[in-house]
């Protein structure tokens, strides 16, 4: 950030945050589909698939989530939790890009395993409150496969640091999931850890826009790109630096609607 005006770049960041963490950003946005649930755990099952299928068109995104909604009744929870075998065959053939019903039919047992322990999905990321988001997505990652029989191929859509991946869309789920500013977009369900914790999330979009304002160097959108990303906007916001994701992306996305 050598160069760069500090104080100009964040009242400029803070004020494109204030216009676009908002309400009105839900109803075009994946996070629309949680917002039309009302119990956590809808919202963390909803939320959860809403992010790992956010790429491709947001219209698209939300509608593919509507129809998996539709698959489970409209009551996410209750159908994992009381489903029987037979029910399942509703869930056969569904498909987003290459998310397909091998992929969508582990995430069901693998929620329906840990909801038998657990009440939240934040505790599949957070088993205790001393953890890192780097940790956290480490460790969601393995617990996530931990079944013997989890799917070789379902292994793309849960990626993790050790990959070096940026892991964008779960980066983007626990934005949803963590933060709290009364502002009725993000969530604040989760108060494991804090907001100033989290990891900015990476895509082409905020890549982009972090390069033109100097906020990014590193030439691979991989996870130190994440970290670096995070690190540079945690000089704005030391508190919340995760907010900025809405000003970086709204700026991008002003005339498109492609997450990429």
């Amino acid at each position: 950030m050598k160069g760069i005006n500090i104080f100009d770049l964040k009242n400029f960041l803070d004020q494109k945050v204030e216009q676009y963490n908002t309400p009105a950003f839900i109803d075009n946005d994946p996070i629309s589909i949680p917002h039309s649930f009302t119990s956590k755990q809808d919202k963390e099952i909803m939320g959860f698939f809403a992010a790992i299928f956010a790429w491709g068109q947001r219209k698209t995104i939300i509608n593919k989530c509507k129809e998996l909604a539709e698959r489970m009744d409209n009551a996410p929870y209750s159908f994992i939790i009381d489903h029987r075998e037979e029910d399942l065959k509703k869930l056969l053939e569904f498909k987003h890009r290459t998310f397909n019903d091998t992929d969508l039919l582990y995430c069901i047992d693998f929620m329906k395993r840990h909801f038998t322990q657990y009440n939240s999905i934040e505790e599949a990321f957070f088993p205790s409150s001393d953890m890192n988001i780097e940790s956290a997505l480490n460790h969601f990652q393995a617990y996530f496969f931990s079944h013997p029989d989890a799917p070789r191929r379902t292994r793309k859509h849960i990626p993790s640091p050790v990959q070096k991946s940026a892991c964008k869309r779960l980066n983007m789920y626990l934005r949803w999931m963590v933060r709290d500013d009364n502002k009725g977009v993000d969530f604040g369900l989760w108060k494991r850890i804090s907001p100033s914790k989290l990891i900015c999330p990476l895509d082409l979009h905020v890549e982009r826009t972090a390069r033109k304002l100097g906020l990014l160097e590193r030439d691979k959108p991989d996870w130190r790109a994440a970290l670096e990303l995070t690190g540079n906007l945690k000089i704005l916001d030391a508190n919340d630096p995760a907010k900025y994701d809405f000003a970086l992306f709204g700026i991008s996305i002003e005339e498109k609607c492609i997450i990429p």
